[in-house]
């Protein structure tokens, strides 16, 4: 009687057992069928965004590059490049330490200043990087210092603005040009860099911060007198072929690139 029930036990348990595996194998199937349903570009954008989300930020941003260097899939192919662009400028703009940046300790005697003269940066990419809430800073803090080389490229037929760190694209932005092909074409430099300009146009002077003055908050001098990259208070008329000459950006993206970019930057205008 004990032997028969021991039997009939084992007989459950066997069939308990193969029940869990044909469950996991189910499982499993069903797992790789709803993968194979998935188009492989589409699969790819929704690993790069999980990663993001998890805040490895590197690892998306290398699946967004395969993304574009080989979907035939345009929609994904925007939304990749779109997500790419914002994750460029989030890195940037945090204190993860990359290929373009060094750790940095302060000593005594630095100050923001000196420091951004030493790496070729501005105090605003090391504030705005570093989370400072003002530029004091102290004996033995640990600074993320960027140390990329960075150019700007605009298409004046496209009004296209293309902020580049070293040969990688970082975003596009669109802008205003100068109307009947006044913009100049070549390669400038940026010679000098001011906040809240004052504009100074034909028998008047306008402070910074009159609606009537048309630099905004703003202004980045070229190489080539008279002519620069500048803010707006007329946000309407980006995208346009409008100005006198000058590139004209909207207020939150010439803040932005401002921040970024040093005296110094190389600035090509093409046609």
């Amino acid at each position: 009687m004990k032997k028969r029930f021991y039997v009939i036990l084992a007989s459950v348990a066997v069939i308990a057992i193969a029940a869990i595996v044909i469950n996991s194998v189910v499982a499993k199937r069903d797992s790789v069928i709803k993968q194979e349903k998935v188009p492989p570009t589409l699969f790819l954008y929704n690993q790069a965004k999980d990663l993001e989300s998890n805040n490895e930020y590197f690892k998306a941003k290398r699946l967004y590059r395969d993304i574009l260097e080989n979907s035939l899939d345009g929609e994904i192919a925007k939304k990749a490049q779109d997500n790419l662009t914002e994750l460029n400028m989030k890195i940037l703009f945090s204190p993860l330490v990359t290929d373009y940046s060094v750790l940095y300790v302060v000593k005594k005697g630095d100050t923001l200043i000196g420091i951004a003269k030493r790496f070729d940066t501005t105090v605003d990419l090391i504030i705005k990087s570093n989370n400072l809430q003002s530029d004091i800073i102290r004996i033995g803090q640990r600074l993320k210092i960027s140390t990329a080389k960075y150019s700007v490229v605009v298409d004046h037929s496209q009004n296209i603005l293309t902020l580049k760190q070293h040969e990688d694209v970082l975003k596009t932005y669109k802008v205003s040009t100068g109307i009947n092909n006044s913009t100049p074409i070549g390669i400038f430099k940026i010679i000098n860099k001011l906040k809240d300009p004052v504009w100074y146009k034909a028998g008047a002077v306008v402070s910074s911060g009159s609606p009537e003055n048309i630099l905004g908050s703003r202004w980045m001098g070229l190489s080539v007198s008279g002519y620069g990259i500048h803010g707006t208070t007329e946000p309407e008329t980006i995208g346009r072929h409008v100005t006198a000459g000058c590139v004209r950006m909207k207020e939150e993206d010439v803040r932005e690139l401002y921040s970024i970019l040093p005296v110094g930057t190389e600035v090509t205008i093409v046609n």
